[in-house]
């Protein structure tokens, strides 16, 4: 029997504000380095500036993401965008590796879309490749930073990812959150576990290899 998620205090009391001012804080903090951002994401990328994607919230509510743009829109001779590989530019690759492409989820914590410590929102094609236990990871709501994003973030597999974040949802505490923001900072000064080996994006998910 999956046991279901119960908030405590520090949940349902303190995580929320205490989100939203952080996120106030780093925009108002960090405003000079996202304008800065996007003059060179529209210098060398072109427009919009800022990449939209739908992604799953809390209790799997769909919600549309913020970043930054990363990769071009060059297309084959059918019209059809090329590969993420050709795509991901030199300058996309360095906005990756020092996070900066992620500033904008802090407009998406102030609306209550994300927090700042959470399972990270993935991509909402992988809502029927989940078993009944990586689900759980949609009883809170997603994460700028998270557990796994501390542990390995994208050098780590699939399954390693959604065990944490379903550990991360059974044990939320004021404590932990700000460990885990600590350990996130360290992380992006060092430029850890930015992608897998040899893939210039992050490998798919294919689905709950136990359930074949």
């Amino acid at each position: 029997m999956i046991e279901m998620h119960k908030q405590g205090f520090y949940e349902k009391y303190v995580k929320r504000p205490q989100d939203f001012l952080c996120a106030l804080a780093a925009i108002l903090l960090l405003s000079p380095v996202m304008l800065v951002v996007a003059i060179l994401v529209r210098m060398k990328l072109g427009s919009p500036v800022l990449f939209k994607q739908q992604r799953p919230g809390l209790h799997e509510k769909i919600f549309s993401l913020y970043k930054f743009r990363t990769m071009t829109d060059q297309r084959d001779e059918k019209g059809e965008l090329m590969s993420d590989e050709i795509r991901l530019t030199k300058f996309g690759k360095w906005l990756r590796a020092t996070s900066l492409d992620e500033l904008p989820e802090l407009w998406n914590i102030l609306r209550g879309d994300m927090a700042v410590i959470g399972p990270r929102p993935l991509l909402v094609q992988y809502l029927p490749l989940y078993n009944v236990r990586q689900h759980r990871r949609h009883e809170v709501r997603p994460g700028l930073s998270g557990l796994a994003q501390v542990h390995g973030r994208n050098e780590i597999s699939w399954e390693e990812k959604f065990e944490m974040d379903v550990k991360y949802v059974d044990r939320i505490t004021f404590l932990r959150d700000w460990e885990i923001m600590g350990l996130t900072i360290w992380k992006v000064l060092k430029r850890e576990g930015i992608q897998g080996e040899n893939v210039a994006t992050v490998e798919r998910f294919q689905g709950d290899k136990s359930r074949d």
